[in-house]
């Protein structure tokens, strides 16, 4: 059977090449250009420029060659055949891709593996990679791609533009946080995918908490629970962030409503990724979800979650190897020994975390609470505390 673009495979011939050489001046597979001269698919638009350069024609040209040979119709009325030809250049059409699973697994995986680096990892290293593969998601927006896999593609790009987002608010990079943030909520509303977009408002309440609005905060976190799918990581996680945010105002009650419903739902969570992935909620979160709540609302039994969650996740007396919950529960666990008078084990505790290195910049204003109270009661400590937290704002502006 002759070729469907047979036009455009002559014009190629006529430049000099055969196809193998084609695809090396485009910088494309063989197996691209058979396709393309096959009619099952067309060049990508950043492709064309090159090909019209190398072909020696325009663009209306190129349009004229890339249309479909008329196909020879045998044995069907003129109106039938050609019905028949558009259903099947549809099917065609829909199942054509430039994508591909294999390429949308490779993204899904490379996600997963970043979000449960990150309780380890330094925000601006791992910023860069959450950026070249958000990157790459953008490039393949444009290719061709079946309806199944774009939604694939949506979705995997929104949870990278999320974990971009939560880089960025670590790092005080406000301005690009929101463009993030905006932009993973647009890819979840046009995959249809709630979870996503019930995280986007959750960390925003995360962000306006840190800020200081706590009542905004509070407000965030209850939009984000009732887009939150049932029994989902971020319906607990929203729940959790309305206990800190109730615990900021002052709303005793509610905030032991919100731990208790906290500790009701993580227990009957079905994991679905690894217990350190930043999207998966697990019991040990829980519990410092716990310890940063009571704390804040003045609760002595902040020291018992505390403790625990540091008993669990120290790999060793070396701070440098904590993840960064330990270094949470330390200020959890200095702010709760301020509360009882018990100061020497408090500025320890605190002097613990701010040289772990593993406090991010959007939680400085934890460490900064303790060494102002330190500093107030006019302790001997204050200085070595203000020290410490000097060196570490200083670090962290250098990695920004």
């Amino acid at each position: 059977m002759a070729s469907k673009r047979q036009k455009f495979a002559e014009r190629r011939k006529a430049c000099g090449y055969n196809q193998e050489e084609f695809a090396e001046a485009v910088e494309v597979d063989r197996s691209t250009v058979q396709r393309w001269e096959s009619g099952s698919s067309e060049p990508q638009p950043w492709q064309r420029p090159k090909i019209q350069t190398i072909l020696k024609i325009g663009s209306d040209e190129l349009d004229s060659l890339l249309s479909l040979d008329q196909q020879r119709t045998i044995g069907f009325p003129s109106s039938q055949a050609a019905d028949e030809i558009e259903a099947l250049e549809l099917i065609r059409r829909v199942n054509a891709s430039d994508v591909g699973a294999e390429t949308l697994s490779v993204l899904e995986n490379a996600f997963d593996d970043m979000a449960m680096r990150y309780p380890m990892s330094a925000p601006h290293i791992l910023l860069e990679s959450v950026r070249r593969h958000s990157a790459y998601v953008t490039q393949l927006i444009d290719a061709r791609m079946t309806l199944a896999e774009q939604r694939r593609l949506f979705v995997v790009g929104g949870w990278f533009q999320l974990l971009a987002a939560t880089l960025h608010i670590d790092l005080h990079q406000d301005h690009a946080a929101t463009a993030r943030l905006k932009t993973a909520a647009t890819l979840a509303q046009h995959a249809g995918h709630k979870e996503i977009e019930a995280w986007c408002y959750e960390t925003e309440a995360w962000r306006v908490l840190s800020g200081g609005d706590y009542q905004r905060a509070l407000e965030l976190s209850q939009v984000a629970q009732q887009l939150a799918p049932a029994g989902t990581s971020v319906a607990i996680q929203a729940t959790a962030q309305e206990g800190r945010a109730r615990a900021r105002i002052g709303e005793a009650k509610d905030t032991y409503s919100a731990v208790d419903r906290v500790r009701k739902m993580s227990a009957n969570l079905v994991p679905r990724k690894g217990i350190e992935h930043h999207y998966q909620y697990d019991p040990a979160k829980s519990m410092a979800y716990t310890a940063t709540t009571l704390a804040w609302v003045g609760d002595p039994a902040a020291e018992r979650y505390a403790r625990e969650v540091i008993a669990r996740l120290s790999p060793s007396h070396d701070v440098q190897k904590w993840p960064r919950r330990v270094a949470s529960a330390n200020i959890d666990l200095a702010l709760t020994l301020l509360g009882g008078n018990r100061i020497d084990e408090a500025c320890n505790a605190a002097q613990q975390a701010i040289l772990s290195g593993k406090i991010a910049p959007s939680n400085h204003w934890r460490a900064l609470e303790i060494v102002l109270a330190v500093e107030e009661k006019q302790l001997p400590e204050a200085a070595d505390l203000r020290d410490a937290f000097q060196g570490m704002k200083k670090q962290a502006e250098l990695e920004s």
